[in-house]
């Protein structure tokens, strides 16, 4: 592990065939084996995520993880979380840490793109109507693939999905 140097920043992300993340404050849909995907890799690690993500996580926190928050209003109660108001000072918080992850939303993307050395993608085969949130554009020729584990629609899947694990080249 790493000690008193930045952290790994690494991005997770669902998104649909046309980037989109999200409508009306949620994800796009139900997918169950993302979610324990999302488990798996994150547990243990620091999220830093922003305060309308937060807001839609539905029991707050999330357990085995050091969350944060990044928000202009610090007077808001977030349990749980530390609150910071910037990426930077969020990561002052993960100097101890191997690895960082950002999951959300849209503008903390879009900020954060640059910095990140990996990216975990969730692509959902299926382009969702009425979103409002989208993954800024990825010059993949700054990537590289290094796993990729496919998905079938099945019962509790309505879509087919990928998982996608990139480097930074």
């Amino acid at each position: 592990m790493k000690k008193n140097s930045n952290p790994s920043i690494a991005i997770i992300v669902a998104l649909d065939q046309q980037n989109a993340i999200g409508r009306k404050g949620d994800l796009l849909c139900h997918l169950p084996g993302d979610m324990k995907h999302f488990r798996q890799v994150t547990s243990g690690h620091t999220i830093i995520m922003g305060r309308k993500t937060f807001e839609s996580l539905p029991k707050g926190a999330l357990p085995n993880r050091t969350n944060i928050v990044i928000t202009s209003d610090v007077a808001e109660n977030y349990p749980g979380c530390i609150v910071v108001r910037s990426v930077k000072e969020a990561l002052t918080h993960c100097d101890d840490e191997e690895k960082a992850f950002i999951i959300g939303g849209g503008k903390l993307y879009r900020s954060t793109l640059h910095l990140a050395d990996q990216l975990y993608l969730t692509r959902i085969h299926h382009t969702f109507e009425d979103t409002d949130t989208s993954f800024p554009d990825i010059d993949f020729s700054e990537w590289k693939l290094t796993e990729e584990e496919a998905h079938k629609a099945d019962e509790m899947h309505l879509y087919d999905y990928t998982f996608l694990t990139y480097m930074k080249i």
